[in-house]
């Protein structure tokens, strides 16, 4: 890390709020525009409406949810996700400042352009009721949406910390990348050639449901990165808050649905203890920025 404020433990070249950064007369609002509001609160009734069904009724997705999903535990994995999904875009719809959501912008184009594309592969899979019309309209428009409003948006992040902020050590930050990074390459290869993880998975998947699991994996990859040139904690606190949420929706998942895992394969070892290895890093990792921020310091 650069040199720092010894009064204060804070790095000289990241600025505070309300401080302009040497060299410059004026920096952008950090401003939400009132689409992107708007767009979040359009979203999380859908949201909603699916970690419902999916959560509640498991084995009724073929007449409720757009496609039927067998066995339940796929149905929870994903509902897991939309979870988190409705903790950021409420958290989108009440922001005071647009650093404090705007990574999350890039892993849901991801994720809801990733959906599209295994609906437009798997047609034949998805039932000709209201919820695959509903489905269909949201993911048809969503990654568009998204792309569009964080393009709109781009250039309003001032680069300066919140007046109560932490800055997260680069050991660090590239520790949880990397684990991003993993979950992305494995997500990765699920899309992309799902037929290669079938017999190995923690689970029975169909090439579909292997696609929509590697679309989830993908949002951990994808936020995770952006830690490579960010280093605001307070940039990162509603995301991790919403994997947080999500990966405990998963751990209860798996306990809920441990008679469809197969330990005899050595993925369902690998993708629970991958599970309780990341709960316990992120919320640790969590504590410790919120206890930094706090007193303004970094390690």
């Amino acid at each position: 890390m650069s040199a720092t404020d010894p009064g204060r433990g804070w790095p000289n070249d990241v600025p505070r709020d309300g401080q302009v950064p040497p060299g410059d007369g004026a920096r952008p609002d950090d401003g939400v525009l009132p689409a992107t509001r708007w767009v979040a609160i359009a979203i999380v009734p859908f949201l909603v409406a699916a970690a419902f069904l999916l959560w509640v009724f498991p084995t009724r997705t073929g007449e409720l949810f757009a496609w039927a999903i067998a066995p339940p535990l796929s149905a929870y994995l994903l509902a897991s996700a939309y979870l988190g999904g409705i903790w950021f875009f409420v958290r989108v719809a009440s922001a005071r400042r647009w650093h404090h959501v705007e990574h999350g912008f890039p892993a849901v184009v991801v994720f809801s352009g990733a959906l599209l594309v295994a609906t437009l592969l798997h047609l034949e899979r998805f039932s000709q009721n209201l919820s695959f019309a509903v489905w269909m309209t949201l993911y048809a428009t969503t990654p568009f949406a998204v792309a569009a409003l964080a393009i709109a948006q781009r250039g309003r992040d001032p680069m300066v910390a919140d007046r109560q902020d932490a800055v997260i050590p680069r050991a660090l930050r590239y520790a949880l990348a990397a684990i991003g990074a993993c979950a992305l390459l494995l997500g990765a290869v699920l899309f992309l050639s799902p037929q290669a993880l079938l017999p190995l998975w923690a689970w029975d998947l169909t090439p579909l449901t292997a696609r929509v699991t590697g679309a989830v994996l993908s949002l951990t990859g994808v936020v995770d990165a952006a830690l490579l040139w960010d280093a605001r904690w307070s940039a990162f606190r509603v995301l991790f808050q919403a994997q947080l949420l999500s990966l405990g929706a998963i751990a209860v998942s798996l306990v809920a649905g441990n008679d469809a895992l197969h330990w005899d394969r050595p993925l369902s070892w690998a993708f629970v203890g991958l599970v309780a290895g990341a709960l316990v890093v992120y919320a640790s990792f969590t504590v410790w920025c919120e206890r930094h921020a706090r007193t303004g310091a970094t390690a």
